[in-house]
């Protein structure tokens, strides 16, 4: 049925400079981001006290998902993704069809992402930020790989630092209460699938890896290790926020948010946790999103 692997014979095109810790940087910086200041709210407005069963749902798609990714980057490691996956397993139509598919979800999925940073670092032009946002990664991508693989590990790590900050603040303070990770009466199976939608927005950057076939070291070994070892790192980034917010708002109070993508430092977190919201930096502290 289906055609060998013609792409793998190719001369390749793109330069292999990048190692199985660059390609696992480049899944984290694809999903640790705007996504998990974004998407807890929402999930909680959908699934109450059971935004931890949505996380674990979609914890599990994304998981079945990036392993058909792995395995079929093992076997097609060149560049293209979903392009290549689709015109070598179903020919070229399907190819086309799923390559555009890609293109058109990594586009809307930037432009959200884009508007969550400015609508962070600057509420009042969000729009203008946005735009910047784009433009300025634009341009280090076309620098080249190694300098969009350097500028991602600087992201992952600044990222990783705000998000230590709140888990730090949220379990060191006194208003940290267990029993608000219990699933109750308001939880629904639709509910949950709901915040399962919504919390996947947040895992989907793993095929982000699978893009990188003519630009990592031996791809089909390093690709479908980069993979797992990318969502592992970020299911557990997204456990252990999700937890934390939870054990100090509530599902309640975090889904009643006034703005979607505000972090639990403002005026809804309680005064012993708020003390500690001082260490972490600005614009996640002061985020608005436009409703």
């Amino acid at each position: 049925m289906s055609r060998p692997p013609t792409a793998v014979g190719r001369p390749d095109e793109l330069q292999r400079q990048l190692g199985l810790s660059d390609a696992v940087v480049m899944g984290l910086g694809s999903m640790i981001g705007a996504g998990i200041f974004a998407a807890p709210a929402p999930a909680a407005r959908s699934a109450g006290s059971g935004l931890l069963l949505g996380l674990a749902l979609a914890a599990v798609v994304a998981y079945c998902n990036a392993t058909s990714s792995a395995r079929l980057a093992a076997r097609y490691p060149a560049s293209g993704g979903t392009y290549v996956y689709g015109r070598e397993r179903l020919g070229a139509f399907w190819g086309y069809l799923a390559g555009w598919a890609f293109i058109v979800g990594k586009t809307a999925s930037c432009g959200a992402m884009a508007l969550t940073v400015g609508s962070y670092v600057w509420p009042g032009q969000a729009h203008a930020v946005a735009v910047a946002a784009v433009v300025m990664l634009t341009a280090v991508n076309y620098a080249g790989v190694r300098k969009s693989a350097w500028l991602t590990q600087v992201i992952v790590v600044v990222v990783l630092a705000v998000l230590a900050a709140v888990v730090v603040a949220a379990l060191t303070s006194g208003s940290a209460d267990a029993s608000r990770l219990g699933v109750g009466g308001d939880a629904s199976f639709g509910g949950v699938l709901q915040a399962a939608g919504l919390l996947f927005f947040a895992f989907a950057g793993y095929a982000r890896i699978a893009t990188l076939g003519e630009e990592v070291r031996e791809p089909a070994k390093t690709i479908p290790r980069a993979i797992p070892v990318a969502l592992g790192i970020a299911l557990a980034v997204y456990a252990v926020v999700t937890v934390a917010v939870l054990t100090v708002l509530g599902p309640q109070r975090l889904a009643e948010a006034p703005h979607h993508c505000r972090m639990p430092c403002g005026p809804q977190a309680p005064t012993g946790w708020r003390r500690w919201c001082a260490w972490v930096p600005p614009w996640p502290r002061s985020a608005r999103c436009s409703r």
